[in-house]
């Protein structure tokens, strides 16, 4: 049992914590979620202990061992399967001191504590997690300091797991995972021993692993049974009581308000009058369910062009003159939704920086649309902002001749308005940074969104939000995320990069995900799965096509709309200039200055017709609008 009780935490003048309490339950997997900058790391900083609280406590048991990620990846020339069996102190030790020790007594108690720790089979288990996670035979031999920082994060998390602690906690845990190695995660903390509390914004993990969702919301913590799907459903029916509830309580307010005003100043009600004012003023007011104005995405619509937005011929891609991928042929049109799958390291980043134009390539050809516009979003976009400038700063800066309106638009398009946009990059939490660097690449309304791994900063909030955008957004996209609700949502055709090559994988990401976990679990045959491979027979073709000809018929549905409104417009100003005409003849103009009160009437009826017709065709193509 971990017990939170009313934790207050103070940090720059600020409460980011406010008497938070709940009773976590033995071996449960809880979800800790909230908003970008509501508190949740540092609430798991108090319950490992680098953070005293300024009030309240957290109590577990005595004898518990807790397992956390350090914030420095591991480095040196340590290989990461040598990081990983050091990371289980007790055995590192004994192993070492049975190397050493002449006393017998001794030498048989150690053996007998590695026989009942397991010590034997911990290479094997280390292996095991570590393949999980990305690492061949090969890359588990090679030292820490060859590897980047999000490899070196992957070693930190095996020898975490490794150790086994009575109490897990994980802060973002597949922050640095590919979609592979989160679904081997996923597995291995479903069937976890002790009790886990993991930070994250994966809906997908937040639904399969955990069985409570602790919810942070304005200092607060409340306990919800059940993944996030069920927090979800109660949260909404929960808010929906606490607005009946202010209703009621505005009604009755209201009401006491106006007995005092009335009765106040008669002698024979003022008694009653006083006792009703002391009601009143003991009534705390239920605070309203506030929607935040700043979750909020906006793509600009781009121009259209004609398809194809791009064509590969046998393309061949790399760096120097090692080519990554061969013989890619791939085209790409103004309304397809793409999503790049595959391992980290096999060449995702490279395809999409070749559909970008920032790679030439190798072999083969690439052919583009000469007015083409792309936006293309990387991590490296997000931490390359000038901490010590403003949203608008930034914007005004890569909107060169526009006018300061222009510019708001833009960034209000993303929830940066009214202050906000005046706001200190440095001050920003890492979501709102990754919502500046959205706002930044789509200024020109590109034809073509090429997004790497967007999530990675955003909640469970505004990743909806950037869903909803996205599936708004009237040109082409490519997705590299191991979001598969985004995936699942946005995308309607999926390319494995894999072996050295991009391939159509022909199969929904269910089938994709079912392979990786057939590997996982050594019953899936080899191969990489595309074009069928190991995936089920299962025609999905049938289902993308449907979900294009949606995207066609809601495009129909607002050229229809937009065209309609237009034609209303016209018409109505063509009505108005036959009416002053009957009206005033002297001071009408144009063609009507020269007509009869005849002639005008039956244009008059002409144009009352043509109305009509434009009314019917808006109101049939806003209810098609409406039905799609």
């Amino acid at each position: 049992m971990l017990n939170l009780n009313a934790i207050t935490v103070r940090l720059g003048g600020r409460t980011i914590l406010d008497r938070a309490a709940a009773a976590l339950p033995p071996r449960s997997r809880v979800g800790l979620i909230g908003r970008n900058g509501a508190g949740k790391s540092t609430l798991m900083k108090v319950m490992i202990g680098q953070i005293d609280p300024d009030e309240g406590s957290c109590d577990m048991p005595r004898d518990t061992r807790l397992g956390y990620i350090a914030q420095e990846a591991p480095s040196g020339t340590a290989t990461p399967f040598d990081t990983v069996l050091a990371a289980d102190a007790e055995r590192a030790a004994l192993m070492a001191e049975s190397e050493t020790t002449e006393d017998p007594d001794r030498l048989g108690h150690i053996y007998e504590r590695l026989t009942a720790i397991d010590a034997y089979t911990a290479p094997a288990r280390a292996a095991r997690i570590l393949v999980g996670l990305g690492f061949d035979e090969e890359m588990q031999g090679r030292p820490l300091d060859s590897y980047s920082g999000g490899w070196k994060m992957r070693v930190a998390l095996a020898a975490l797991l490794f150790s086994n602690p009575d109490l897990l906690l994980l802060d973002e845990p597949s922050n640095h995972l590919d979609l592979e190695a989160t679904l081997w995660l996923e597995n291995f903390l479903k069937s976890y021993r002790g009790t886990v509390v993991v930070i994250s914004h994966e809906r997908d993990l937040l639904n399969n692993v955990v069985d409570y969702i602790l919810h942070l919301e304005g200092g607060k913590v409340t306990l919800y049974p059940g993944g996030y799907d069920a927090f979800e459903r109660q949260r909404a029916e929960r808010l929906a009581q606490q607005e009946a509830a202010r209703a009621k309580q505005a009604a009755e307010r209201e009401k006491l308000q106006d007995y005092v005003a009335r009765n106040s100043a008669r002698a024979s009600t003022a008694k009653q009058a006083q006792s009703r004012a002391k009601a009143l003023a003991k009534m705390q007011p239920i605070a309203a369910a506030i929607e935040d104005p700043t979750l909020h995405f906006g793509f600009p619509s781009p121009p259209e062009l004609r398809p194809p937005l791009i064509t590969m011929d046998m393309a061949s891609v790399g760096y120097t003159d090692t080519p990554v991928l061969r013989r890619v042929n791939l085209r790409i049109d103004p309304d397809d939704r793409l999503a790049l799958l595959g391992r980290n390291g096999n060449g995702k980043t490279t395809l999409a920086r070749l559909i970008a134009a920032q790679l030439a390539p190798m072999e083969g050809t690439m052919q583009s649309s000469s007015k083409m516009n792309v936006g293309y979003f990387t991590q490296y976009q997000v931490e390359e902002l000038d901490v010590a400038d403003t949203p608008l700063e930034h914007m005004t800066r890569v909107m060169k001749g526009a006018t300061p309106g222009a510019v708001r638009a833009q960034l209000g398009r993303f929830g940066f308005s009214g202050e906000r946009a005046t706001q200190k990059v440095g001050s920003m939490s890492g979501g709102e940074r990754a919502r500046l660097a959205l706002a930044l690449i789509t200024r020109d309304a590109p034809h073509l969104l090429i997004l790497d791994e967007p999530t990675n900063h955003l909640d469970v909030d505004s990743r909806e939000a950037l869903v909803q955008a996205l599936n708004d957004y009237s040109g082409a996209v490519v997705i590299v995320s191991h979001d598969r609700h985004m995936i699942e949502l946005v995308a309607d055709r999926l390319v494995l990069v894999d072996n050295g090559t991009a391939q159509p994988f022909d199969g929904s990401l269910d089938d994709y995900t079912d392979i990786i976990l057939r590997k996982a679990d050594g019953n899936g045959a080899g191969g990489n799965g595309a074009g069928g491979g190991d995936a089920p027979r299962v025609d999905r073709k049938a289902e993308k096509r449907e979900a294009a000809q949606w995207r066609e018929r809601q495009k129909a549905a607002k050229n229809a709309l937009g065209k309609a409104e237009k034609e209303m417009a016209a018409l109505a100003a063509e009505r108005s200039r036959i009416d002053q005409a009957l009206f005033d003849p002297k001071a009408a103009t144009g063609a009507e200055a020269k007509m009869t009160t005849s002639q005008l009437m039956v244009k008059r009826a002409a144009v009352e017709k043509k109305l009509e017709a434009a009314e019917e065709a808006w109101m049939e193509a806003s209810a098609a609008l409406e039905a799609l």
